[in-house]
């Protein structure tokens, strides 16, 4: 029996063109690639859009057959300390590169959890080996990254993808694997992922083993996500003052595996996109704010979220519109 392999990394870009929707930093890169040469780099952004896919793209496109003796990744996160920077780094940093290639290449993902301890060794290793290696650093927040380093390197950030770049993808792969999608089932992918891209093929593999038809109510249950609508409907009934109705709303998300914290996320991103007043948006903001920061102090989150639907039956005398 064929070992099955997991969609992210069967289909993972092996060509710079096929990293979808970032295409103003691919066009740079592909200059650096065709000039042999590039600088230190920092891709800063969201999870799942494309930082990881671009470097490794880059790398093969650099040095072809010799590209993994050239290249070699690693986990900040798993390892943050100065340690990994005085030998790992160093060590790899410290040997000349292999075949005709004039430099090698050092990927650190998660760059940002490294301490600053770690990240002053790091910027004297970037001084000293310059000659004889590249670094590519991935963070989601280049702020994280102290000052000296970022002003070695060509800062690019990558943005969430698109609905237009997801979707090519997504019916792509889809097409490849033998699966049949609609139009709803693209935008379920798209709303559960938001703009993650390696979010969207997880949820349409663990799909994929249920049925070759992917439904959209199959995104929502295996991700135990709400539908938009549902979510909607839940303020609406809270805001006209159904409180009852809103509570059984609530149990029923909840009865589905869906979590307090997922259905805050998802109440916050609704709200903009409702047909009520400026204030109402502004009241509800604040309110579910509120309700999501006692959740992460510790408060019971049950009882967070009905005192949530209970101040937004009296938010307001305003109705919906």
């Amino acid at each position: 029996m064929p070992r099955e392999e997991i969609w992210t990394e069967k289909y993972r870009p092996k060509k710079l063109d096929e990293v979808a929707g970032q295409s103003h930093i691919i066009s740079n890169i592909k200059s650096y690639v065709r000039k042999k040469n590039l600088p230190h780099l920092i891709f800063s952004g969201p999870a799942g859009v494309g930082k990881t896919a671009a470097a490794v793209a880059m790398t093969h496109e650099l040095f072809g057959d010799t590209w993994a003796e050239n290249f070699t990744e690693l986990n900040a996160s798993d390892e943050r300390g100065i340690e990994v920077v005085r030998n790992k780094i160093k060590n790899f940093a410290r040997t000349m590169p292999t075949g005709d290639s004039a430099f090698k290449i050092i990927f650190l993902d998660e760059a940002d959890a490294l301490t600053d301890a770690a990240q002053s060794a790091l910027r004297r290793t970037m001084e000293r080996y310059s000659s004889t290696c590249r670094f590519v650093l991935s963070c989601n927040f280049s702020s994280k990254i102290i000052d000296p380093i970022q002003s070695r390197c060509s800062v690019y950030r990558f943005k969430s993808l698109s609905y237009d770049a997801l979707k090519a993808r997504i019916l792509y792969i889809a097409d490849k694997e033998g699966l049949t999608l609609s139009e709803d089932t693209v935008h379920a992918l798209n709303y559960i992922s938001m703009g993650d891209m390696r979010r969207a093929i997880n949820a349409l593999q663990s799909a994929a083993v249920l049925s070759k038809e992917i439904k959209p109510g199959m995104i929502y249950e295996i991700t135990a996500t709400a539908r938009p609508e549902e979510i909607e409907a839940l303020i609406k009934e809270a805001l006209t003052g159904n409180f009852f109705a809103a509570l059984a709303m609530l149990d029923e998300m909840m009865e589905k595996g869906i979590s307090g914290d997922e259905i805050l996320a998802q109440m916050h991103r609704r709200v903009i996109n409702m047909d009520i007043s400026a204030r109402q948006k502004v009241e509800l903001m604040d309110r579910i704010g509120e309700a999501d920061y006692r959740i992460t102090e510790g408060a019971n989150e049950r009882i967070q979220l009905d005192a949530l639907i209970a101040s937004l039956c009296l938010a307001s005398d305003e109705r919906v519109k």
